[in-house]
């Protein structure tokens, strides 16, 4: 792999690790603020604790496949050289 692409790895990776991270914040955000925030405010809190964990869910997956497949293509280049030079 060459150095461009491992820094665009390290950070497809580290806004996929962020955003990750965010989605399990949230819904334990939710969990928790069921039991402990006051009843007026419990319903709306964990609806949109949930619905923004989600979204963010949906847009993960999303960019983990493409972050695969551009793995995939950029990943490789060090098989393809060394099968181009035999």
């Amino acid at each position: 792999m060459e150095e461009k692409s491992k820094d665009q790895f390290k950070w497809k990776f580290y806004r996929l690790s962020v955003q990750l991270n965010a989605v399990i914040l949230l819904v334990a955000i939710a969990a928790i603020g069921f039991f402990l925030v006051p009843n007026p405010y419990r319903i709306p809190l964990v609806c949109l604790s949930l619905i923004i964990a989600i979204l963010l869910s949906v847009n993960f997956v999303k960019k983990y496949r493409e972050t695969k497949a551009w793995l995939d293509v950029h990943g490789n280049m060090k098989k393809k050289k060394d099968s181009v030079q035999e």
